[in-house]
């Protein structure tokens, strides 16, 4: 009987405290209508304009569509775009979970490892484009300073070589993100889990396949979401290392975008891409969220 009355009581506090929680979220609502909601909007009302930054905005319809969607270079550029997302999430995906598995042990060593692990996230991807495009010149990089041919191939100038770069750096950069993720899932993995399988025989390789990665499920699907939408954004490191090139190799939407709007002084044709941008990252965020299913846990909390 106690326990039945202290879940009455639990849930009339919680119904009591119903109406202020609404109001505790106000804040995070308003900051997301002035800095995401209403910016959306603009864009997607400058998408049926044509203006060139400086002149009157004039209403132009569909012509801004039209002319985007009609445009040879918008499949190469979706092409790209998607290549880039795909390659990155194949390479990032593994190396990150490996990466982190480790750092959840308790030895000290991995701490400090941890935080040598995380300094890429610091530095921007500006800064990180100059540097690896000085490390990869022919004539002046790493491989000429060291004397390796391998390291002497015009890395930027071919467009192969240009996209695995792109492929590399982006990976470089954002794999310690992902590893944090990772070896926070891993650590709120119940040992009894492992304790069990160690009583069974189980080798440690098994008990990566048959426990840590199921268990990590919802933090890949977390994980992927934010490497596949995150990666519809790249500009600034694409822009730096190889401003799209060679030829339209890496030219993919976002920086299609920039070059519409600030080069070509085309502002209408480049918030239709921005809209575009948010369709295609707002589909891939929800096929993700169909493909992970509904959270145990959430159901579990939902029915107590």
């Amino acid at each position: 009987m106690s326990a039945i009355s202290a879940r009455r009581t639990s849930s009339a506090a919680a119904t009591r405290g119903g109406g202020v929680l609404p109001w505790l979220a106000l804040p995070a609502l308003v900051a997301f209508a002035v800095f995401a909601l209403i910016p959306l909007i603009g864009v997607l009302l400058l998408s049926f304009t044509s203006w060139d930054t400086l002149g009157e905005i004039q209403l132009s319809g569909l012509e801004s569509w039209k002319s985007v969607l009609t445009d040879p270079g918008l499949p190469h550029a979706l092409w790209v775009t998607f290549l880039i997302m795909l390659l990155s999430w194949a390479f990032q995906t593994p190396a990150s979970i490996l990466i982190g598995v480790f750092l959840a042990g308790r030895q000290r060593y991995r701490e400090l490892l941890a935080v040598l692990y995380f300094i890429p996230l610091l530095l921007s991807s500006a800064a990180i484009a100059i540097t690896f495009k000085a490390l990869l010149d022919p004539n002046f990089g790493l491989g000429a300073g060291l004397g390796l041919d391998f390291l002497t191939q015009d890395w930027l100038g071919e467009p192969g070589l240009a996209f695995g770069v792109v492929i590399f750096v982006v990976s470089w950069q954002y794999i310690p993100f992902h590893s944090l993720l990772y070896q926070g899932g891993v650590r709120q993995i119940p040992r009894s889990l492992y304790e069990a399988a160690e009583l069974d025989g189980a080798g440690r390789v098994r008990m990566f396949f048959s426990i840590t990665l199921p268990q990590l499920k919802y933090t890949i699907i977390t994980s992927s979401t934010l490497m596949l939408v995150g990666s519809l954004t790249f500009f600034d490191l694409i822009f730096v290392l190889t401003e799209g090139g060679p030829g339209d190799a890496t030219r993919a939407l976002a920086l299609d975008m920039y070059k519409r709007g600030f080069q070509a002084n085309l502002m209408g044709a480049a918030c239709v891409i921005g809209v575009i941008l948010v369709l295609v990252g707002l589909a891939l965020a929800l096929l993700l969220r169909r493909i992970g299913g509904r959270d145990p846990y959430a159901s579990q909390l939902e029915g107590a």
